[in-house]
């Protein structure tokens, strides 16, 4: 079933890698904006809802839900829920980016370690899927940027340290924080179950993201750290953009 979104994911990526000289960083840096541009106006809505959703927490009426409700959590959730559907808001739309980004990484990483295989096995099975004519003179894909490996997960050795530093995972940790922070709306009430989840969100994915980056090919950290820095950029000039509609409650009858 993936393979109807690996086998396109790879022959890009190859694509690219013959385009940009050869240089399988490039190709993956490239091929990550790419997919950002596609899904640009997609995040543009969860932002533009992420901002309307942080902007009711001035409304007066979700206060008086607050307030009339704070000793009844259910009853709270409902109204909250309630009030969310009438001004055509999604209270969960800032973690839909994070979640978005699980199958394009599944993909990703295999996309990765079917471009840069090494074994006469793994070889046969990438050159079987790979569209291009000249498929044959590009193998083996060369998998050296910068000091990495990006068939490897990345570590940097300095010869006066004894040990060596996950530089991407450090930068995969915090741009993903960030990213989560500048996207998760803020929440005055502790008993707000969107802002719960939003808050679980933000500190969850950033620790699942390092570990990936730890274990996992650097070639997948890197795509992340573009991604994140995309996201982080988008998010701020989002904020510098006066919302220009708001949607309205529906008109009783």
């Amino acid at each position: 079933m993936l393979d109807i979104i690996i086998v396109p994911f790879t022959n890009v990526l190859v694509f690219l890698y013959d385009i940009l000289g050869q240089n399988f960083g490039l190709a993956i840096i490239v091929f990550t904006v790419l997919i950002k541009l596609l899904t640009y106006p997609l995040s543009v809505s969860q932002l533009k809802s992420a901002r309307m959703t942080q902007e009711l927490q001035n409304d007066p009426r979700w206060k008086q839900i607050q307030t009339k409700y704070k000793d009844n959590r259910e009853k709270l959730a409902q109204e909250q829920m309630k009030f969310y559907q009438e001004k055509g808001i999604s209270p969960f739309s800032s973690c839909l980016p994070m979640l978005i980004q699980f199958p394009l990484l599944i993909a990703m990483y295999w996309s990765i370690q079917r471009s840069l295989a090494a074994t006469p096995i793994a070889l046969l099975d990438f050159a079987r899927g790979i569209a291009l004519p000249n498929a044959a003179e590009l193998l083996p894909l060369n998998s050296s940027f910068l000091w990495m490996d990006l068939s490897q997960p990345e570590r940097l050795h300095l010869a006066w340290l004894p040990f060596a530093i996950p530089v991407l995972t450090i930068i995969v940790v915090v741009t993903t924080w960030l990213q989560s922070k500048m996207m998760t709306p803020a929440s005055t009430n502790p008993n707000d179950q969107s802002a719960q989840m939003a808050r679980s969100m933000s500190l969850t994915m950033p620790l699942m993201m390092g570990y990936i980056s730890m274990v996992f090919p650097s070639g997948l950290s890197i795509y992340y750290v573009i991604s994140n820095v995309f996201g982080i950029a988008q998010a701020w000039l989002m904020r510098r953009q006066p919302l220009s509609t708001t949607p309205a409650a529906p008109a009783n009858k």
